[in-house]
C-alpha cells in the first residue's frame, strides 16, 4: 500500500495551545535558506524573505548548521504557526510513471541518476491527478531539526511542486512548452506537449552559452521547433538578464511566467521576487 503522497512529520509531546492562522512555508537548499508567511484567513502573503548562506553547505551537517545559525537569529522563526511545510532542494530525485512504481525497490530509481548509500533514507510524493510519483533523498536531519520546533510539518521535493504547477496551468495548452526554472548555477528544464509530461532534466551552466546550449539541444532531441513552441521562464531571471536575451534570439516566442497566485502581496514584493521564489510560493 502507498504511503500518503503529503508526508508529515509529528512531534506529539510539544504543546499546540499558541496556534494561530498563519502558515509558514519552508524552503531548503545546500546554499540558501526562504520563507514565506502566509494569513490563510486573508489570503495575504506577509512575510517572504531569502538568506543566502555565506558559506554554502558541502554536506547535511554543515547544512543542518546553517539552518540552526539562521532560526537562531530570524525572530519570524522563533514563533510558532497553525501549519507549515517544508521544500527539500536537491538533484537526489526522480521522476517515475505510477504505473510502473513499485515501493519493494524505491532504492533502484535513483542508483542510476544520483550517489546513493546504504543509509539514505529515500521516500517519495504522488504528483496530484498526474500519474507520477518523485522519488527522492530528503535532508533527514534539518526534518529532525524542524520537528524539534514546530511539532508537526509537511514535506516534499521541489521538483514534485514546480512539475505538478506547470502541468495543472498548461497541461490543456494546444502547443507545446518549455519551461526553465533557474538558479544562481543551475536550472531546471521541464517540458509539456500534448497534455502530458514529455520531459523533466536539471543541467548545470557557468554562462549564457551553456544554457542556450542546454536548452536547443533538449528541444532538437524532442523534435520541437524554435519558430513554434513557447519557452517560459521563472526563478532568477527578468528581462534584462543575458539568459533571457539569447534566449529570445534563438526562440521565437519567449516570456517570463506570470504570477497566478491567489494570495496578495505587499508592495516591496515586486514580480521579479516572486519569480524567484515560485516554488516557495506554489508550495501551499
Amino acid at each position: 500500500m502507498m504511503e500518503s503522497k503529503k508526508k508529515q512529520k509529528t512531534n506529539t509531546s510539544l504543546d499546540f495551545n499558541n496556534l494561530h492562522e498563519k502558515h509558514l512555508s519552508i524552503q531548503l537548499s545546500l546554499d540558501g535558506f526562504s520563507f514565506c508567511i502566509i494569513h490563510r484567513i486573508e489570503k495575504q502573503i506577509e512575510k517572504l524573505k531569502y538568506i543566502p548562506f555565506q558559506d554554502q553547505a558541502s554536506t547535511p551537517e554543515k547544512l543542518l548548521k546553517n539552518v540552526k545559525s539562521v532560526f537562531k537569529t530570524e525572530r519570524h522563526l522563533q514563533k510558532r504557526y497553525g501549519s507549515v511545510n517544508v521544500t527539500h532542494v536537491n538533484q537526489l530525485s526522480e521522476l517515475v510513471p505510477k504505473s510502473l512504481f513499485d515501493n519493494e525497490h524505491i532504492r533502484d530509481y535513483l542508483k542510476f541518476s544520483s550517489k546513493t548509500y546504504t543509509n539514505d533514507y529515500i521516500v517519495y510524493d504522488e504528483l496530484d491527478n498526474h500519474d507520477m510519483i518523485n522519488v527522492y533523498i530528503p535532508f533527514v536531519n534539518v526534518n529532525n531539526f524542524l520537528l524539534e520546533r514546530f511539532g508537526s510539518f509537511e514535506y516534499k521535493h521541489f521538483t514534485t511542486i514546480l512539475v505538478n504547477n506547470l502541468l495543472n496551468t498548461y497541461r490543456f495548452s494546444e502547443h507545446p512548452h518549455m519551461f526553465a526554472h533557474i538558479r544562481e548555477d543551475q536550472f531546471e528544464l521541464v517540458v509539456i506537449a500534448d497534455s502530458k509530461l514529455v520531459f523533466q532534466n536539471s543541467f548545470k551552466f557557468q554562462n549564457k552559452e551553456d544554457f542556450i546550449y542546454y536548452v536547443l539541444f533538449t528541444a532538437e532531441q524532442l523534435n520541437l521547433n524554435p519558430e513554434e513552441f513557447e519557452f517560459i521562464l521563472t526563478g532568477v531571471i527578468n528581462i534584462n538578464s543575458d539568459l533571457y536575451k539569447i534566449s529570445y534570439t534563438y526562440i521565437r516566442k519567449v516570456s517570463l511566467i506570470e504570477n497566478r497566485s491567489e494570495y496578495r502581496f505587499t508592495s516591496q514584493i515586486d514580480d521579479e521576487t516572486k519569480r524567484r521564489h515560485f516554488i516557495l510560493l506554489n508550495q501551499y
